[in-house]
């Protein structure tokens, strides 16, 4: 116990306010809520995606398959255009996304600043060659460069506002004219700083801005698919659910970029037919390692669902419908999880275990790789087999990996159902028998 108080009192006193500072911090906000804007273009370009690439061998003779497979060998230019114009450019709708977030924390103009971004992308990531925009770096290789022409348009913007250097226009002019004219100056900064500066990497190194910020970043997402980094980013997300603090919105906030451009490497490397690169990916924490939700708790709601005490079985039969679609909230509070001393070994230790087992399967290729984002509210079942293109491989991984976590679960959540059954017969008990006059006793 003196480990487990001290534990707490760490994560309380030491860890808990850094991860309120960062929950709370404009910046990080912004990348979170950003993304969410992406979210939908790149969850039907992953559609499109599996639906251009069949899932069948190319001398199968299934009739079903072949149908399937001549059809996109035919049409497969016009089919692969929506992937392209969806998650094949999700860099362009995370900048306006992040940016429009952050200029809304200052309370700035929010669609100029989405504007403003864009141009400040393009003119770093798509040089104009012969009337037409690349899109080499509009996909999974230039988020971290959409995320910082979003940080600095919308920060240049604030510094110059300031600082008073903008153009200011005559009350009777309309806020919207009065907008654009105050845009002016940002604008022409960003032309006389950005762009320089990507004329000058491409003279000299050969490389546009995006190359060089991913060869900047290319080690810490490589780092990200080693099994280390994947334990280290669920303790922490863990160790904070357990204090109470929504651990999942720091932790998969700062994940996000890694996340999308891992994801985004695994689709145009499917699409191409080549290996896939990356194992860290949005479906492989979502639908693996944390089933029902931080802590793997689907586990444990099945096993309260059926509980002996009645606080528990209610509580895990409320938290059944939501847990099957990845929110635990009802059973981390309602158990609760959070500071329950009995729960914490497992809480901790099932993700762990997930973690340990689905990576050794899908870095040994036993298990596919994940290609799609898919949304974080799906099944585990259906979204393990989703995000793999509709491999059932994918789907029999989790139910493994749910059995395991009700074994390990088990007997800590037996020690707490009795804990508990403990409490309600004291309470029974003080409830049937109730004083009367004279000092003598009777049954209620």
């Amino acid at each position: 116990m003196k480990l487990y108080d001290s534990l707490i009192k760490f994560v309380e006193q030491k860890l808990g306010p850094v991860a309120g500072k960062l929950g709370s911090q404009r910046h990080i906000g912004a990348l979170r809520d950003g993304f969410l804007v992406a979210m939908p273009f790149i969850i039907v370009g992953s559609f499109i995606l599996i639906f251009a690439n069949p899932p069948f061998a190319a001398d199968t003779t299934n009739t079903f398959g072949r149908i399937w497979l001549d059809f996109v060998a035919a049409h497969r230019a016009t089919i692969v255009m929506p992937w392209t114009m969806s998650m094949g450019i999700m860099s362009l709708f995370i900048t306006m996304g992040v940016a429009q977030s952050l200029a809304k924390s200052y309370k700035m103009d929010q669609v100029g600043a989405a504007a403003l971004s864009v141009m400040t992308f393009l003119l770093v990531a798509a040089p104009e060659k012969g009337w037409a925009l690349p899109l080499n770096h509009f996909g999974g290789t230039g988020i971290f460069t959409a995320l910082l022409s979003a940080y600095y348009s919308v920060e240049l913007t604030r510094f110059l506002k300031e600082r008073n250097i903008t153009i200011r226009m005559p009350e009777q002019v309309p806020p919207a004219i009065a907008a654009s004219f105050a845009l002016l100056i940002p604008v022409l900064t960003i032309f006389l700083t950005a762009y320089p500066l990507s004329l000058f990497l491409q003279a000299n190194f050969g490389m546009q801005i995006p190359d060089a910020v991913m060869m900047l970043f290319s080690p810490l997402v490589s780092a990200s698919n080693s099994l280390p980094a994947i334990i280290g980013a669920l303790l922490l997300c863990q160790l904070l659910w357990f204090a109470g603090i929504h651990g999942a919105n720091i932790v998969v906030g700062i994940l996000s970029p890694i996340f999308l451009t891992n994801i985004a490497g695994n689709a145009a490397a499917y699409a191409a037919g080549e290996p896939l690169p990356n194992l860290f990916t949005q479906p492989f924490w979502d639908f693996y390692i944390f089933i029902g939700g931080a802590g793997a708790t689907l586990a444990l709601v099945i096993l309260m669902s059926f509980s002996k005490a009645t606080h528990l079985r209610s509580v895990g039969r409320m938290s059944a419908l939501p847990g099957l679609f990845q929110i635990n909230e009802p059973v981390m509070f309602g158990a609760p999880v959070v500071m329950n001393a009995t729960l914490f070994l497992p809480f901790v230790l099932a993700p762990v275990v997930n973690a340990v087992i689905a990576y050794i399967a899908v870095n040994t290729g036993l298990v596919d790789r994940a290609i799609a984002v898919t949304p974080w509210t799906t099944p585990a079942l259906i979204g393990a087999a989703w995000g793999a293109g509709w491999v059932l491989k994918a789907s029999i991984l989790t139910a493994v990996l749910m059995v395991i976590d009700v074994l390990i679960y088990y007997p800590f959540f037996k020690v707490y159902e009795k804990q508990v059954l403990a409490e309600e017969n004291a309470v029974a008990a003080s409830q049937t028998v109730a004083p009367v006059e004279g000092g003598q006793q009777v049954t209620a």
